[in-house]
């Protein structure tokens, strides 16, 4: 793999999960200074929406990983994290069960007087060049709405309702919004004005993508952005938010919420092949792996190059499937 060290202007959109992998390539491969991480602020669930709800600040979960994949040294981040993740169970009162790294977040938006004050001592604190916003500073709750008429309310009740007693595949999530207008983070803005490119990481559709192009000003900034616009395909569906969908379908939703005719300018899909009982064993959960169509990729957006590379990775002692950090980030830099 080349050694070589980038420096173009990339701005990141999306969750925690898959940004994570992605940042991680950057990190790496790419000039720090010039990478802006992007996350949003709607969950509702766990430490986070706890925070949310009992001390009224942003959703700190997204950002956290974000600065944790764009911490500098290997053994920092690995303290980082065993902090990060801890649950403090061992305490009794309103701090048992939260998250170390949300209530730090969270403490030094207090101290700082806000997110995005709060997120670069954060950034000092831990020496990540990069920048992490979240995509705005509005309070919001995500609701989607079904085939069958039913609403979800919460970014934590749509994450989850494969588990709900009443679940029923055959009606599909159809529509997202917000429960009030959200107004983009002026230094989003900024940073997607001057980018040479904006990639949409892979993660989850409906709570972890599609969101940030409901945010006021992010579509409008990426329509009249000269950035190369790319977005990233998921390895494989989840249950309950993209049962048996086909790249096709998940591009079809982007292009939906994006709503600029011939915008996008790449689409990046592996291009690995795992053994037939490995995919068993995901099929078995309720998963597969997303299935390239490209015919109908092609004359959906006729415009978009499809790039397909070997960019997973099967962790078989984990059962994990995810994208590698820096092939991820190399297929990205070189386009």
């Amino acid at each position: 793999m080349s050694n070589k060290k980038y420096n173009q202007k990339i701005v990141t959109i999306g969750g925690g999960t898959g940004q994570f992998h992605l940042l991680a390539g950057l990190r790496e491969l790419n000039e720090n200074e010039s990478i802006t991480a992007v996350a949003g602020t709607w969950d509702s669930g766990g430490s986070s929406g706890r925070l949310r709800t009992e001390l009224g600040v942003l959703p700190p979960g997204d950002i956290r990983r974000c600065i944790l994949a764009l911490m500098p040294g290997e053994k920092q981040r690995m303290v980082a994290q065993t902090l990060f993740d801890d649950r403090l169970e061992d305490m009794t009162g309103p701090m048992k069960g939260h998250s170390f790294g949300n209530l730090l977040t969270a403490r030094l938006e207090n101290i700082y007087k806000g997110q995005d004050r709060g997120i670069d001592a954060e950034r000092e604190l831990f020496n990540v060049k990069a920048n992490v916003m979240p995509v705005s500073i509005t309070h919001v709750d995500l609701i989607a709405e079904t085939s069958k008429g039913n609403k979800i309310i919460g970014e934590t009740n749509i994450d989850t309702r494969v588990k709900d007693k009443d679940y029923d595949k055959s009606d599909r999530i159809v529509r997202i919004y917000f429960d009030t207008r959200a107004d983009a983070n002026l230094e989003v803005i900024k940073q997607i004005e001057e980018a040479d490119k904006i990639v949409f990481s892979a993660g989850d559709l409906y709570t972890s993508i599609l969101p940030h192009l409901l945010v006021d000003g992010v579509r409008e900034v990426i329509s009249r952005s000269k950035a190369k616009l790319i977005y990233i395909l998921n390895l494989a569906t989840k249950p309950g938010e993209t049962d048996n969908y086909k790249a096709s379908e998940f591009l079809k939703n982007f292009l939906f919420y994006l709503d600029i005719p011939g915008r996008l300018d790449y689409i990046v899909a592996n291009d690995n092949h795992l053994e037939k009982e490995i995919l068993d064993i995901y099929k078995g959960e309720g998963q597969n792996l997303v299935e390239v169509d490209e015919e109908k990729i092609k004359k959906m957006e006729p415009h978009a190059k499809i790039v397909k590379k070997p960019v997973s990775t099967y962790l078989r002692k984990e059962h994990l499937l995810r994208h590698n950090s820096k092939k991820l980030a190399l297929a990205i830099l070189e386009l």
